[in-house]
């Protein structure tokens, strides 16, 4: 299972025990901020995007949107979000899972600036039930993120 794969990884850092595994589902944004009590903007989703040679992940704020004019600015294509029948195998977690940890080789990781107005998120960790609450210094090194990255629309940067 993919929660034992991310649970391994983040034996690295020692915060394999910090993972929080739930009775219902977190799949979701909004099943995720229900199951974490907290507002779904805090939830960081993991989005898989398909550039043509290779895939990459973004994780965004729950309420983030991506904007495709920033996106194809940063990436030079249009934003394609991988089909869900490709994912798990790409990617290495299945949707509703997918994590910016543990994932397979050569996947890139990008970090949108929408989750920096929070002190700490909530990324998934491999299942459709299972989350971390890491604040940024850690999702960057968890994640080893390239880069963080201006990609998203809709959401207040004024709020925190």
């Amino acid at each position: 299972m993919a929660i034992d794969k991310v649970r391994n990884y983040l034996k690295k850092w020692n915060a394999d025990g910090r993972i929080l595994e739930f009775e219902v589902s977190s799949a979701t944004v909004e099943l995720a901020a229900q199951a974490l009590h907290c507002e779904g903007k805090r939830i960081a989703k993991t989005l898989s995007f398909d550039l043509g040679d290779h895939c990459i992940l973004i994780v965004t704020a729950g309420d983030a949107k991506i904007d495709n004019a920033k996106y194809k600015a940063k990436f030079g294509k249009k934003a394609k979000m991988l089909p869900a029948v490709e994912v798990e195998e790409k990617i290495g977690h299945a949707v509703g899972g997918v994590c910016p940890f543990a994932v397979n080789e050569n996947i890139s990781v990008y970090l949108d600036e929408s989750l920096k107005r929070f002190d700490t998120v909530f990324p998934a960790c491999g299942s459709s039930n299972s989350a971390i609450e890491v604040n940024m210094e850690e999702l960057e090194e968890y994640s080893e993120a390239c880069e963080w990255v201006d990609v998203c629309k809709d959401w207040a940067q004024a709020e925190s």
